[in-house]
C-alpha cells in the first residue's frame, strides 16, 4: 500500500469534512494506543491550528497516559487531560443496586467508553469541533467497539484501513516505538488485550475478513460476530405505521 497517498487522501478528506460541517476543527481521544495515535496525527495534519487531543483516564494503566503524552509532545498536539475515574465510581455507586458491579461486568466495562464519548462531545460543542473516531475497518466489521461509546463519533478516518494497514500507516508516520510495540487494548479491564478478548489474533481474523481464506474455526467466529453485532453499524430501527 502507498501510505504516502493514503496519508494525503485522509488528511484532505478530514479538511473537507470539517468545512462541510461548518466546524472549526477536530477533537480526538488519545488513549496511548496505535489507532488513536494515528488518528490524532492525521487530525493535526488536517487542522494544524485547531486539533485538540483529550486524554481521558478511567482507572487506566498509567503507562497509557505516558504514551499518550509522549505522542502529543512529539507531534505537538495540544492536549487536555480529563480524569473520569471519580465520575465512573460515582455512577457505579448510583446504579450498583441494579447489579452493575458484580452482575454485569460488560455493563461496567462499556461505561468507560461511554463516559469518554460524553467528554469528547462536551469539548467538541465548546469549540465547534467534530469528534474524530479511532475505529478501524477490522473492528467495525467485527462490531468490536462499544455502541454509543467509542462508536459514538462524527467521522472515522481509519474506517477503511485494516489493523495491519493502520500499523503500516503508523510506521510511515514514525510513531513512537512504545506505541508501535504495545499490545492493542481497549483498556477497559486490567490486563485486557484485544486479541486476548477476541480469542484470535488480528492476522488470523483479517485473513478471513479480507478474502485470503483463513481457518474454518476463525471464519465461523467472524460470521457469528458480524451477525450478532450488525445492529451496531445501523441506525436505530423505527417502528412502521399502518
Amino acid at each position: 500500500m502507498d501510505y504516502a497517498a493514503v496519508y494525503g487522501k485522509i488528511v484532505a478528506w478530514l479538511r473537507e469534512m470539517v468545512t462541510a460541517a461548518n466546524a472549526k476543527g477536530l477533537v480526538v481521544g488519545i488513549s496511548g494506543g496505535v489507532d488513536s495515535a494515528v488518528t490524532a496525527v492525521l487530525s493535526k495534519a488536517a487542522c494544524p491550528a485547531s486539533t485538540l487531543g483529550l486524554i481521558l483516564p478511567v482507572q487506566s494503566n498509567p503507562q497509557d497516559l505516558q504514551d499518550a503524552r509522549l505522542l502529543a509532545r512529539e507531534f505537538k498536539i495540544p492536549i487536555r487531560v480529563i480524569e473520569l475515574s471519580g465520575v465512573f465510581e460515582l455512577f457505579l455507586g448510583e446504579v450498583a443496586g441494579w447489579g452493575a458491579r458484580e452482575g454485569a461486568p460488560l455493563a461496567v466495562a462499556n461505561l468507560k467508553p461511554r463516559l469518554r464519548m460524553a467528554a469528547l462531545y462536551y469539548v467538541a460543542n465548546e469549540y465547534n469541533y467534530l469528534v474524530a473516531g479511532t475505529g478501524n475497518a477490522t473492528e467495525l466489521a467485527l462490531g468490536y467497539f462499544t455502541k454509543y461509546g467509542d462508536g459514538g463519533v462524527d467521522l472515522l478516518p481509519l474506517g477503511n484501513l485494516s489493523k495491519a494497514e493502520v500499523y503500516g500507516l503508523a510506521c510511515y508516520l514514525e510513531l513512537p516505538e512504545a506505541i508501535l510495540t504495545k499490545a492493542p487494548s481497549a483498556g477497559l479491564l486490567p490486563g485486557q488485550t484485544d486479541e486476548g478478548e477476541l480469542g484470535y489474533g488480528y492476522q488470523a481474523l483479517e485473513e478471513v475478513l479480507y478474502g485470503k481464506g483463513g481457518d474454518p474455526e476463525v471464519r465461523a467466529f467472524v460470521e457469528r460476530r458480524r451477525r450478532e453485532n450488525r445492529h451496531k453499524l445501523a441506525p436505530p430501527p423505527v417502528a412502521p405505521l399502518p
